[in-house]
């Protein structure tokens, strides 16, 4: 079939356009970064994911000579500051350390999350997954994640957890483990893992989901007990730690990883080369166990890779609250 001259025409005046901004974001990735870059982690300083982003983001400044400028911004299970980012210029300037949290579980607990993973979003890389657990003030019976939670179930509303916030995957583990278990506990959720165990520590609550990293330092001091590894396998460092799925048969544990994204329609020369930079730093021997020593297992996977990653995540955490009966708050 023969084309008419004005269909050749705009076919030809799109191939140019396309070239055209082809060549416009190359030309921008040569002269990228000319200015410092914003990096909001949303997860709060004192948390986990504050030294992961400082020490990926010093690597990676050194390298293209403009500072990574870490911002705290936490609050509503990381969604605030992935908000934030979402509704930013794609020009590679702004940019998310988000977690599976923030991006995917955000959505499926709570109502009206103003952004949709990965739609919203350029993912960049994918870093890893934070090494979380189950640990308990000494003032509750019990050394034993199973002594604990016949504890609380024999105490009805006397056992109060807390988590990084309403629709972390830190809050999903307790809903998951209440429903195993029909222990009646009282969730409190805080604005980000450093707030969450120091509630641990006054006596606000009892039990805290939340992340090795956080509440490791205070293991020898006997102020906290170590109940169990929420993890998939043990973990290397805590060899001798049980997993939550081993003390209680049934329990599908969510995955805690983290990642950097930019807002959707970054150029994909300027996405790349933040992941080769980002991947180097991550995958850096000396960076890889000093994340281990914090509670964080680097397993990196590129833009597209991660992409993907997001969209299964979707999915598998759809069936698990749809499996555990979580309504939306």
């Amino acid at each position: 079939m023969r084309l008419s001259p004005l269909v050749r025409a705009s076919r030809k005046r799109c191939v140019a356009l396309v070239f055209i901004a082809a060549l416009a974001g190359h030309a921008q990735a040569q002269t990228y970064p000319s200015k410092p870059i914003r990096v909001i982690q949303t997860l709060g300083a004192g948390g986990g994911a504050d030294p992961l982003a400082r020490l990926i983001g010093q690597k990676v400044s050194d390298v293209l000579g403009q500072p990574l400028v870490i911002e705290s911004q936490s609050g509503a299970g990381g969604s605030i500051g992935v908000s934030m980012v979402a509704r930013a210029a794609p020009d590679g300037y702004t940019l998310a350390l988000g977690s599976v949290s923030a991006l995917v579980m955000r959505r499926l607990l709570t109502k009206n999350t103003p952004y949709e993973a990965p739609k919203d979003f350029s993912p960049i890389i994918l870093l890893g997954e934070t090494v979380s657990c189950v640990v308990s003030s000494p003032a509750v019976p019990g050394n034993t994640l199973a002594a604990v939670l016949d504890y609380a179930k024999r105490n009805p509303g006397k056992v109060a957890y807390g988590s990084s916030g309403v629709g972390t995957t830190h809050h999903l583990s307790g809903v998951m483990v209440e429903q195993l278990t029909g222990a009646d506990m009282l969730h409190v959720p805080y604005k980000g893992g450093g707030e969450s165990f120091q509630g641990l520590l006054s006596g606000q609550i009892q039990m805290l989901y939340g992340i090795v990293g956080t509440v490791a330092p205070q293991l020898k001091s006997g102020k906290v007990r170590m109940l169990a590894i929420n993890a998939g396998k043990r973990f290397s460092r805590m060899p001798e730690v049980p997993t939550i799925g081993e003390v209680l048969p049934g329990y599908d544990r969510p995955p805690s990883w983290n990642g950097f994204l930019g807002p959707a329609g970054m150029p994909a020369p300027i996405v790349q080369r933040l992941y080769l930079e980002m991947n180097r730093a991550a995958t850096n021997p000396e960076i890889v166990e000093k994340l281990l020593d914090l509670g964080f297992v680097v397993d990196t996977a590129n833009p597209e890779e991660f992409t993907n990653y997001i969209r299964r995540s979707n999915e598998l955490f759809g069936k698990l609250v749809k499996a555990a009966k979580i309504e939306p708050e």
